[in-house]
């Protein structure tokens, strides 16, 4: 087979490759590279197919083999968000439940618990900060617990 030939194979069976990279690999981009990589090694190793009528097979098992490849690969990797992802979760332990109703309060409320609880600020502090009553942080505070407490003991029912 000569390389001409070769390259209408490829262009002819191009859809196929994709799904049967598809089939293997989960990222369009992992699909791409194995493509690409099957294409460069059929050129490179023309000479070891025997039969051009088993062109289209032998094509098709190195696009395998290459997506055997992408996946032993990936197997070994772990990408960074993976890791943090792990971290996030090691750091947060059990306090899951109130990271999340912390996050369900009104900005005003999660700020001022955040800045008293977590921060240390006092109470006269935030109120400069956010340019408000003492009163009026008081008072966020108190909703902000209210409605975590409610959160937490409901199950988080909104």
């Amino acid at each position: 087979m000569k390389k001409e030939e070769l390259g209408e194979l490829i262009i002819r069976n191009e859809n196929s490759l994709y799904h049967i990279a598809k089939s293997l690999l989960y990222s369009d981009e992992d699909c791409k590279d194995a493509i690409q990589e099957t294409i460069v090694k059929a050129f490179t190793k023309l000479h070891t197919l025997k039969k051009d009528e088993f062109a289209k097979s032998w094509l098709v098992r190195i696009l395998i083999n290459e997506c055997y490849t992408i996946m032993r690969y990936e197997k070994k990797m772990v990408s960074i968000n993976e890791m943090q992802d792990d971290l996030e979760i090691e750091e947060s332990g059990d306090y899951s439940d109130l990271y999340e109703a912390i996050m369900h309060l009104k900005e005003e409320q999660r700020l001022c618990i955040v800045m008293y609880y977590i921060e240390g600020y006092s109470i006269k502090e935030i109120a400069n900060m956010l340019d408000t009553t003492e009163s009026a942080v008081k008072k966020r505070l108190v909703r902000a617990r209210s409605k975590m407490k409610l959160d937490l003991d409901g199950g988080m029912a909104l």
